[in-house]
């Protein structure tokens, strides 16, 4: 679960940074340098979030229509981000998840 969540955050920075630095770099400052850099970066990082959404939608107890969304949030610059905030929490009762202390338990 943890690993789904920094390659949810590494693969949208990666985004960002081949849309905001590298693509602006090579277009109008002829630096071609960053997006030969980047491009294959992010290109590892989208196959491995791609991945890991089928690995971690069991775990995460996600239906196919969540599953979607999250591989849509894919080719979205800013969507991994939430995907990682909202969705990629551990589900209370599975292994990973944090155990809730009784309402009424008094020490």
């Amino acid at each position: 679960m943890r690993g789904f969540r920094i390659v949810s955050i590494a693969e949208a920075v990666s985004f960002l940074v081949l849309l905001l630095i590298a693509m602006p770099l090579k277009y109008a400052g002829d630096m071609p340098a960053g997006v030969q850099a980047m491009g294959p970066i992010h290109g590892i990082l989208f196959l491995v979030y791609v991945g890991m959404v089928f690995v971690v939608r069991g775990q995460l107890r996600w239906n196919a229509a969540r599953t979607v969304l999250a591989l849509i949030a894919s080719v979205l610059p800013v969507a991994p981000f939430l995907v990682e905030h909202y969705w990629a929490k551990p589900v209370p009762g599975t292994a990973g998840a944090p155990e809730r202390e009784s309402a009424g338990r008094t020490a």
